[in-house]
């Protein structure tokens, strides 16, 4: 799989929902099964709003890196709800950043047996299987969150789908994703950086620079976006900018992969 940088490939990759089937099948939302994601519906009952509050509260120990207290979390809304399906996703992704990728399978399939066709299900279940070598799968777990039209957050799935295409070295497939995601948010740094990156390959350099600076705009050049600037100037000619971005590799990034390739002058 290409490694994504790590500032750059982003969390904008999990949001708070459900889980499941005992197979791989996807519902197209063309079918007529859009449907409001389940964390963002109203409680029918005071145990599925203790469930959803102690979900909600286990997001926020998961992203505080405080795995233990996140299961627990799950654990206290299973038994407050126990077919309240963000309660198994939230699990799933405690797993998923356990590395217990066994199990973490086995919760998703859970939550999106129960509400098969919640977009935040399907976008954090695609991230997962992007991440653990199926990313052909991912694609169509995308495609459903992305065609729901009451999902609020299409960027998230879009962007997904681009780095997972990526992986799949399908540029064009990547682009059309990225770009989408691009139009809906123009400060997306993974998907300028990404676009700039496919662009650089596809030597449209003055396009890739232009997202770069978009970019660098956004956020301070990291060790990736800084080593892609230079060696985009390096192929335009451009040395006054080509130095600016070495002297940012040799200060900040030194124990660097790229300031390493810099060193040994290898470019391409």
């Amino acid at each position: 799989m290409k490694r994504f940088p790590s500032l750059l490939s982003l969390v904008l990759l999990t949001s708070t929902v459900l889980f499941g089937c005992n197979g791989s099948t996807v519902r197209s939302s063309n079918s007529g099964s859009v449907e409001v994601a389940v964390s963002r519906q109203d409680s029918s009952s005071v145990d599925r709003q203790r469930a959803k509050v102690h979900s909600e509260l286990g997001r926020l120990y998961l992203q505080d890196g405080r795995y233990d207290i996140a299961l627990s979390e799950a654990e206290i809304a299973f038994d407050a709800d126990s077919g309240y399906a963000p309660a198994y996703n939230l699990q799933a992704l405690v797993f998923m950043a356990l590395r217990n990728s066994d199990s973490a399978e086995e919760s998703f399939r859970k939550a999106l047996n129960l509400a098969p066709n919640d977009p935040e299900i399907h976008n954090d279940f695609g991230w997962f299987l992007c991440q653990t070598g199926k990313a052909q799968e991912s694609i169509g777990h995308f495609k459903v969150a992305i065609d729901n039209r009451l999902y609020t957050s299409p960027v998230k799935a879009l962007t997904n789908a681009g780095l997972c295409s990526l992986s799949l070295k399908s540029d064009r497939q990547a682009e059309d994703y990225l770009q989408r995601a691009l139009t809906m948010d123009r400060t997306n740094v993974a998907a300028l950086y990404w676009l700039a990156d496919i662009a650089y390959r596809d030597q449209r350099l003055a396009e890739a620079r232009q997202r770069l600076k978009d970019l660098h705009v956004q956020i301070d050049p990291t060790a990736e976006s800084a080593w892609l600037a230079l060696r985009v100037d390096r192929k335009l000619g451009d040395r006054e900018s080509e130095a600016r971005n070495m002297g940012t590799l040799r200060r900040k990034y030194r124990e660097s992969p790229e300031y390493q390739k810099l060193m040994r002058g290898e470019f391409d």
